[in-house]
């Protein structure tokens, strides 16, 4: 797992926050949340993390997006951290289920034909609209395609060999327009976790969103 400080300028809370499968800092650089330092985790071939540091913090907010919502939800329970809130955007614990995430067949679909042409549909289809995918083209993560691959595999590995995430989450955010993990799952997913779920218009990804949860959330709190 890398792990990137966006903003690291001393200050006591820390906003932690773990983007989804083949994402890097290049979508999420523009976000500033107010007196708070800022860190993207990502790549999940492996769940490696290195707390140096973050007993510094009085207060950690924890974000989880997509794949990162399985991947905090491994990772975050191994560690003693003071966290504050912890919030999970469009993403499940399961995120290989038929009830509680994305379809095992589709997931395998998606692993056995990735190819350039098919990450280019898989990332439109993330987006709400054309327009918004020409502005998330702008700003798209930068990583190889064997490296996507090699992370999508090693997700699947994980995910049937750990076991079950501990993690509560504190509250879930569902957009009912998210067409790579189907909303009626996510929903299912957190009944059963017994976490509230906010329903949201929004695609999976939602560039308002992150401007929400990354930033204006912080702002006078």
């Amino acid at each position: 797992m890398k792990q990137n400080y966006l903003i690291q300028q001393h200050h006591p809370r820390l906003l932690l926050f773990f983007a989804g499968w083949g994402a890097d800092e290049t979508p999420f650089k523009a976000y500033q949340p107010e007196r708070s330092d800022f860190m993207i985790c990502y790549d999940y071939r492996t769940l490696d993390f290195d707390p140096f540091g973050l007993d510094k913090y009085q207060e950690i907010n924890v974000i989880g997006w997509s794949m990162g919502v399985w991947a905090a939800s491994q990772v975050v329970p191994r560690l003693s951290l003071p966290i504050a809130n912890s919030i999970a955007i469009n993403g499940t614990p399961y995120p290989i289920d038929e009830r509680k995430g994305i379809p095992p067949v589709l997931f395998r679909g998606t692993l056995d034909g990735l190819t350039g042409a098919s990450l280019h549909k898989f990332l439109r289809r993330m987006c709400a609209n054309g327009a918004a995918f020409k502005s998330f083209l702008q700003i798209t993560p930068r990583r190889p395609l064997e490296e996507l691959r090699e992370e999508l595999a090693e997700i699947e590995n994980m995910y049937h060999s750990l076991p079950p995430a501990a993690f509560h989450w504190q509250q879930a955010v569902v957009g009912s327009n998210d067409r790579i993990i189907p909303p009626a799952n996510q929903l299912q997913a957190w009944e059963e976790c017994g976490t509230p779920a906010l329903q949201t218009d929004d695609a999976h990804y939602q560039e308002e969103l992150f401007r929400h949860y990354l930033q204006e959330l912080w702002t006078n709190n």
